[in-house]
């Protein structure tokens, strides 16, 4: 099985050296054909990955298949994994989207340059992807051992739901975080952005080079009063710890959603990455659309409300709809995203065409 697993992890390391080094190696604006582009194409290959799931469990591929589900205690042939790792991914990657609003947020706040967005996003998934990696292994320790912590997950998902209904985070202030806080202690924090730079030294070349076009290539005022080679976070990095911070608050939500289906660290693991390597380019295609989806965070905390109750009466709806029950799963939560899709266009229809008829 570790083999599945280098396999998967060097694909994934590539790809994203490809991204970085070669299509995205110079930093510029992404625009939204691109955006739109490379969200098409992480879609097709998380999806056209179903297909190595699929055979992989039904030949049990380098011993793929070969233990025990403990969320359902079946052993996973193709079917079964296809039908889990589809709705895991579905399920992180709708939930990736509540994510996208908060980090639009924190750039609008940080006031990051668009020019330097995707580098952001992109350390941010890398850091997303180990991070997730250790609670993901965690998380299926646990499920294995402790099967009862599933309901401890399910109460949790509802509460969390019920939050995000009623709680309003629109005007969250970033320097409030306690890891913002911890940040500015541990290092001096530079008064303009510098390149591409998350950190620089004080009275170094970096301090002074990389400034936007149109700036002037002057020392910021906490250079000046730092000591010469004291190291300095930029407020692009400062960027960066904010987009890590809320990805780990937002996994604490997603992973237990995950566990909701299946316990299978595999399955678990590549619908995690796969949903996560196509949030960047996401985030450029729906950055300037966030307005237009006023219910897609009411849709997301119902997919929470309904991943959490089926946690919690599991063995009930085993039994009522069959083993297929994870199926029904996958349709209930594409219809309540896509409810929240189309009610959101049609309202915001309807507000436009009153607005012309006013004027």
């Amino acid at each position: 099985m570790i083999w599945i697993w280098l396999a998967f992890i060097s694909f994934v390391l590539a790809m994203l050296a490809l991204d970085l080094g070669v299509f995205h190696r110079h930093a510029h604006t992404v625009s939204m054909k691109e955006a739109l582009l490379w969200s098409l194409v992480w879609v097709v290959l998380g999806l056209s990955f179903t297909v190595v799931i699929y055979f992989g469990y039904e030949h049990h591929w380098m011993g793929m298949g070969s233990t025990v589900d403990s969320v359902d205690g079946l052993v996973n042939d193709g079917a079964t994994a296809a039908v889990k790792y589809v709705t895991g991914y579905v399920l992180e990657k709708s939930l990736s989207v509540d994510n996208i609003f908060v980090i639009a947020m924190l750039f609008g706040y940080f006031a990051v340059p668009s020019i330097y967005q995707h580098r952001v996003l992109f350390w941010g998934v890398l850091g997303a992807l180990v991070l997730r990696g250790m609670m993901i292994g965690v998380g299926a320790k646990l499920v294995a051992e402790f099967h009862w912590i599933l309901y401890i997950f399910g109460v949790f998902l509802i509460i969390t739901a019920i939050k995000m209904l009623v709680m309003k985070t629109d005007h969250t202030d970033p320097n409030a975080n306690i890891i913002v806080r911890m940040a500015r202690r541990m290092f001096p924090v530079t008064a303009r952005f510098h390149g591409e730079h998350f950190l620089v030294r004080a009275g170094s070349q970096a301090s002074y080079e990389g400034e936007l076009p149109g700036t002037a290539p002057i020392a910021d005022e906490v250079v000046d009063r730092t000591k010469p080679g004291t190291l300095m976070l930029t407020p692009l990095g400062l960027a960066l710890v904010m987009v890590e911070t809320t990805d780990v608050i937002f996994a604490v939500d997603s992973i237990p959603a995950i566990f909701a289906i299946t316990a299978d660290p595999f399955l678990v693991f590549t619908s995690n990455v796969f949903a996560i390597l196509g949030l960047r380019s996401l985030y450029f295609a729906l950055a300037g659309m966030m307005n237009k989806f006023r219910y897609l965070k009411v849709a997301l905390a119902l997919v929470l409300l309904l991943v959490g109750v089926k946690m919690l009466a599991a063995s009930w709806l085993k039994e009522l709809l069959g083993k297929n029950f994870n199926l029904y799963l996958l349709a209930m939560v594409v219809l309540v995203l896509t409810l929240g899709i189309v009610f959101s266009l049609i309202v915001g229809q309807r507000e436009s065409s009153a607005a012309e008829t006013g004027a």
